[in-house]
């Protein structure tokens, strides 16, 4: 049986420049609305994003065998060299020749407080892609993405009968409640932060047992408190590792969702599944950026068996 997994998700260029200096201190309270401030950012760096290339990034890593589908701009020609490099199959990523890659420009200041701008770009035209166009698959996630591509993505595997994760994230407040349930009905397995799963019931009305039931496998990430994994009736805790140190949190999420696919494409039991998962976003966390960690699946399976006193 295969083990391609379809990542269907975003890509991105992240911008990330430092100001040296509070913006409390520039912004003026009784002045918000006629805002027009400028801010010297003296140092600027690019890394490569996107919830679809940080899971493949990640699952590859692992011996995963990730296919991305996605959008990608004009400006997208290093990224797609990138994944060549890295052994990840580009074939199934639409090139949009009349637009920018996905872009998110990030000012943080002194405080970590940020303004973000975010072009969604290429990622608008994702729905242009067609998962009965990638062969044969194990098993996909819905990551976030173009509002159209998530929604017509997880019509495709449903009516393909590919098991699918759907991961809303960020991308959450776009759908209402019908069609969140729509997904939740078509999934195999939802994985979602405690923010997120609280909205996520709210806007359905459906209760933790009622979306639980209806999945394979419901997962519940919940930072340093550990996950949760509720699956065939039962809920398993999942610890969270502690992480060699604590630098960026970009891509942690991402990184815990390619141990998921990891598990479920070779048949791991739940509780493995998800403490790979959770040894994954620890690993992550310890760096700078989204796909910046470099490991060798012998490593991780080392740090597991270390952390955990068993093999994977």
């Amino acid at each position: 049986m295969t083990k391609t997994t379809l990542i269907c998700g975003s890509l991105a260029f992240d911008k990330i420049m430092q100001y040296n200096g509070r913006f409390g201190e520039t912004l003026l309270a009784d002045q918000l609305h006629k805002v027009n401030v400028s801010f010297l950012v003296p140092t600027l760096r690019t890394e490569y994003g996107g919830c679809s290339a940080n899971i493949a990034y990640n699952l590859k890593m692992l011996g995963g065998e990730p296919l991305i589908m996605a959008a990608i701009g004009q400006d997208g020609g290093e990224y797609l060299e990138r994944f060549e490099k890295l052994g990840i199959e580009t074939r199934a990523i639409r090139k949009i020749t009349h637009s920018y890659t996905a872009q998110c420009f990030v000012t943080a200041d002194l405080d970590n407080n940020q303004i973000n701008a975010f072009h969604p770009g290429a990622m608008e035209f994702a729905h242009e892609n067609n998962v009965g166009d990638q062969g044969a698959l194990r098993v996909a996630i819905i990551a976030p993405d173009g509002r159209g591509g998530m929604i017509k993505h997880a019509r495709d595997c449903a009516a393909l009968k590919v098991p699918f994760m759907f991961d809303p994230g960020q991308q959450l407040p776009m759908f209402s409640g019908d069609e969140l349930i729509e997904f939740i009905n078509q999934a195999s397995y939802v994985a979602a932060n405690d923010y997120e799963f609280e909205m996520l019931m709210d806007r359905t009305g459906l209760t933790l047992a009622d979306i639980a039931g209806r999945l394979e496998a419901l997962i519940v990430t919940r930072g340093e408190k550990g996950s949760e994994i509720y699956t065939g009736g039962k809920r398993h805790e999942i610890p969270c590792v502690q992480a060699a140190a604590v630098v960026d949190p970009t891509g942690c999420g991402d990184a815990y969702r390619a141990g998921l696919l990891f598990g479920i494409t070779n048949d791991l039991d739940w509780p493995t599944t998800g403490r790979l998962a959770s040894l994954m976003g620890a690993i992550k966390i310890a760096h700078q950026g989204g796909q910046n960690h470099v490991v060798t699946a012998a490593q991780i399976a080392d740090k597991f068996e270390a952390e955990f006193g068993y093999r994977f």
